[in-house]
């Protein structure tokens, strides 16, 4: 992929991630998103890949589908999970031949319980860093890698996260992209991690992941699976939006969800943020609406 990088007009680029489909309709919807994103123009779209390897298979289809059939610049998603040396490598070779070359790798969460005891593959890497050696030397790849603006929660503290993705830039990455956060000063922190451990890797976009809040049961159970957190103010915020009855108040969410989002991203523009990452459950339309708030601050594919 292309270095990302802010205009001199200070419009930055916008990217999404989409989930492989788990059946027909499902399919059929994320069609639909992907339609309208690409009359949208964004700079890339990910495709991620289900715990332990679970959708690989689709995984693959579809991102091969997006880079054949689109104009958009799809980067699939790699996890080092579950996988011999060999496999991870056959999967480069099918991405490599359906035209894809921006991969983003990912050590992976355990199949099951994204929690749980993570396992090495007893022929396969233990690290995200090796993986992006490895992927860097089957050919001519673009590799990104994750990056967590609260910490990764298996880290047992922020310094040695941030080593372990300096490291991963090191090997080879050209750039990050966030786990999704609700601070934006987390973000702003880990960049300054980043910029004092090592000024030469601070260079490579930290790209910030967005996920407009569009119901508060199913923020939670994201957040629940990724170890990121609600500030507090904003979870009471979220919370008197849903009320007090059995069945959550999903319009007046969605509007706080939709305003959060817009604040996060213009405050991450003016901080000079290279693009903003929107997690988008393969909709478009909370997304679309957070682009149109930010008018003419974000800018078409650079």
């Amino acid at each position: 992929m292309n270095r990302i990088r802010s205009s001199a007009s200070g419009r930055i680029p916008f990217s999404v991630e989409f989930s492989p489909p788990r059946d027909a309709a499902a399919e059929a919807r994320l069609w639909r998103a992907v339609r309208e994103f690409e009359r949208l123009n964004p700079a890339f779209v990910s495709m991620t890949y289900g715990a332990g390897g679970s959708t690989r298979d689709r995984t693959v289809r579809v991102t091969g589908q997006i880079a054949e059939e689109t104009t958009l610049l799809p980067v699939a998603h790699l996890t080092a999970v579950g996988h011999s040396i060999d496999e991870l490598r056959a999967m480069c070779g099918a991405y490599a031949d359906r035209g894809i070359s921006n991969i983003l790798a990912l050590r992976g969460d355990p199949p099951g319980d994204p929690l749980g005891e993570w396992v090495k593959h007893p022929e396969g890497v233990e690290y995200a860093e090796e993986l992006v050696r490895l992927v860097r030397d089957m050919g001519d790849f673009h590799v990104g890698v994750a990056s967590f603006p609260e910490g990764h929660y298996r880290a047992p503290d922020l310094e040695h996260d941030t080593r372990y993705l300096v490291q991963k830039l090191r090997a080879g990455a050209e750039y990050s992209i966030t786990q999704m956060f609700f601070d934006v000063e987390d973000y702003l922190r880990l960049r300054d991690r980043v910029a004092a451990h090592d000024p030469e890797q601070a260079e490579k976009p930290i790209i910030p992941e967005i996920m407009p809040i569009t119901s508060l049961r199913s923020a939670r159970r994201s957040l629940e699976l990724s170890g990121s957190h609600l500030p507090r103010a904003l979870e009471e915020r979220l919370r008197r939006a849903a009320g007090d009855g059995p069945e959550e108040d999903r319009a007046a969410v969605r509007e706080v969800g939709i305003e959060v989002a817009t604040e996060m991203a213009e405050r991450l523009i003016s901080e000079g943020a290279p693009c903003l990452h929107f997690i988008t459950l393969n909709f478009a339309r909370a997304t679309s609406e957070v682009l149109a708030n930010l008018g003419t601050s974000i800018s078409a594919r650079v």
